[in-house]
């Protein structure tokens, strides 16, 4: 029998199918499976016009066989089949689409639910096959065809005998290599092929059968010593209907809960839910589900934000990141649509108006359940701020605030008064009339900043102060520079411009005193001065306005070679005694007097949390004084 050539410069094309196009070895049984459904589809759309098909809809199927002592892997189905013009015209050009050619046939609006479109996915076999065998039997035909074929070198065509109509591809895997004893082996194990079919294939809409081993007692064995014998029993691998195609209204919480614990791998159930259907410019659903726990990895560079992305039942993406925006990335679920275009390997998308739509959408769907839950559910909404608030505190400040208006009403902040998580909205409906500013005061801990000098002036005049412990939250603050009107302003840094706030002018003694302080310590400060914020304290650090201190311990982690810091501004409290001590010891005892001004600034630093550059010098400074 003579070899045919394949065309459309078959070697080339074919090494670039096996080698280049799909990403993993396991995709070739996504695109098998999904080829066969595709031909299912084709005889069930004759079969509504043509009574001769005499199949009913719970008679189309895919079958699995695995042949283990001769290496092959066969997939069956019952659907249109081939003749030889169309084997010929399929498999003997890559590249041809039988499946674009059928749904450009149907014509636009006729749903058919065949997802191929490029005639390359069959070749994907051959990433793991040396020889493949094709026997198939058009509908309304007598004759069946069998092609084969090696690879580049070409493929053969002959008649054959088969009863029934459709398509069998029987693979004969190649042999395992040196470096990887199972590379091609796995794929003759029965567990290992149901796994890639729930992977991939799980909700393509006919049944995917196979035989899997089964341990079975045995008949007659005794209670006490009972035998059991391995048999094989025919399984169906796939669900077919996917939970998210249907009616929300008749689907419980609890199928929800397992769909997502067994999908994506967690033991405890979602938060929320959050189910959509949508027509219009794009059609699609979608099943989205935001976890109660951080899931695996996240916040690490190796976690991997994304939704599991469909077409017609067959995964196309594990993980699509262009579906959910960066301030949503810890949510999970899946989105099919049959609007999608789709890529040569269907592995990737193309990046187009369609994917858009589905993502802005999607991030309107969930802000809105999360806005629902800070206001119905407050409880709930606090512990997925515990594992989600800062995700969302970045990304309202990241590409220069792009997102802040869409996410500053779901962000939580310690209040000194409420002595819980409250929004910006209701620290702002609380504020006595004339307040000018929303007061922030910052630190590692809540109960660290509760300790803060710079608070007790506020506090005395029971006055809110929000309490920033994370990081990301002074940039947060610089970015959104004021809500409702009313700015940000630091307890410890600028004017707090309070009513009646101002104490009276230095005495000439306190100046003087305040000057020999700023001679003593130099460069250390960039100023010192009387403070109008201190009651109880001897001292604090201020930074002016610009650069903050907790910006620069950020800084000094993520970017120590830029050396950057805030300003240093020496504040003391006139009326404390320490200052009255250091005072009296400029005239009286100047050395100690300097002595004096060093523990200011070393304790000046402690309580703004930043690093003291000799600690061991600081504790010989304190034991000197007790001479």
């Amino acid at each position: 029998m003579k070899k045919r050539e394949f065309k459309a410069e078959s070697q080339r094309l074919l090494d670039l199918m096996i080698h280049s196009i799909y990403t993993h070895k396991e995709i070739f049984l996504r695109e098998i499976l999904s080829n066969a459904s595709d031909a299912i589809d084709k005889l069930k759309y004759v079969s509504l016009t043509d009574q001769g098909v005499g199949l009913n809809a719970g008679d189309f199927g895919i079958r699995i066989t695995v042949d283990e002592p001769n290496r092959t892997l066969t997939v069956s189905d019952n659907g249109i089949g081939m003749n030889e013009e169309e084997l010929e015209t399929h498999l003997g050009v890559i590249a041809n689409s039988g499946s674009l050619q059928f749904r450009k046939e149907l014509g636009e609006g006729e749903e058919s639910g065949v997802i191929g479109q490029f005639g390359v996915g069959f070749y994907s076999a051959f990433m793991v096959a040396d020889h493949i065998t094709v026997i198939t039997k058009k509908y309304g035909e007598a004759q069946a065809y069998r092609w084969e074929s090696d690879g580049v070198d070409g493929y053969t065509v002959e008649p054959c005998e088969k009863e029934q109509a459709g398509t069998d591809v029987i693979m004969h895997l190649k042999a395992d290599g040196e470096d990887e004893p199972e590379e091609y082996s796995r794929y003759l194990k029965p567990h290992e092929i149901r796994a890639l079919v729930k992977k991939y294939s799980d909700y393509i809409r006919f049944p995917i059968r196979m035989e899997m081993p089964r341990s079975r007692r045995k008949e007659g064995s005794s209670d006490d010593k009972p035998e059991y014998e391995e048999v094989m029993e025919e399984e169906t691998l796939n669900s077919m209907v996917p939970l998210w195609q249907r009616k929300k209204s008749d689907v419980t919480r609890e199928e929800y809960d397992e769909f997502y614990r067994q999908r994506f791998g967690e033991f405890a159930a979602p938060q929320s839910v959050i189910a959509v259907s949508a027509e219009g410019a794009v059609t699609y659903k979608a099943l989205l589900f935001i976890p109660s726990r951080r899931p695996g990895l996240y916040g690490t560079e190796d976690f991997q934000p994304g939704l599991q992305l469909y077409s017609a039942g067959v995964m196309i993406m594990d993980k699509c990141a262009e579906l959910l925006p960066e301030c949503f990335n810890f949510v999970r679920g899946v989105v099919e649509s049959p609007d999608l275009s789709l890529n040569i390997s269907r592995e990737l998308l193309q990046h187009d108006r369609q994917l858009k739509i589905i993502s802005a959408n999607l991030e309107k769907k969930i802000r809105a359940e999360l806005a629902r839950m800070l206001r119905d559910e407050r409880e709930e909404y606090e512990k997925l701020w515990q594992n989600f608030g800062l995700q969302l505190k970045v990304a309202a400040f990241n590409h220069y605030g792009e997102k802040k208006e869409q996410l500053q009403d779901l962000l939580l902040f310690y209040s000194s008064r409420e002595k819980k998580l409250v929004t910006l909205e209701e620290y702002v409906s609380r504020m006595p009339e004339g307040q000018k500013y929303i007061y922030y005061a910052s630190g590692d801990t809540v109960e660290a900043v509760d300790h803060m000098p710079q608070t007790e002036l506020l506090k005395d005049r029971d006055m809110e102060i929000l309490y920033f412990t994370d990081r990301a939250d002074e940039f947060l603050a610089d970015i959104l520079h004021e809500y409702h009107g009313k700015p940000f302003r630091s307890v410890a840094n600028g004017d707090l411009e309070l009513e009646d706030d101002k104490r009276p002018e230095e005495t000439a003694s306190e100046q003087e005193t305040i000057a020999f302080i700023k001679e003593t310590l130099g460069e250390a400060v960039d100023e010192v001065k009387a403070s109008a914020r201190l009651k109880t304290h001897p001292v604090c650090l201020s930074s002016g306005e610009g650069m903050t201190f907790e910006m620069e311990k950020y800084f000094s982690v993520v970017q120590p070679e830029m050396g950057m810091k805030a300003r240093r501004i020496l504040e003391v409290n006139v009326d404390h005694p320490a200052f009255a001590a250091l005072k009296t010891a400029r005239i009286t005892d100047p050395e100690r007097a300097k002595k004096y001004a060093q523990v200011f600034y070393q304790q000046a630093l402690l309580i703004a949390g930043l690093p003291l550059a000799d600690p061991s010098g600081y504790t010989d400074l304190l034991c000197s004084l007790w001479n």
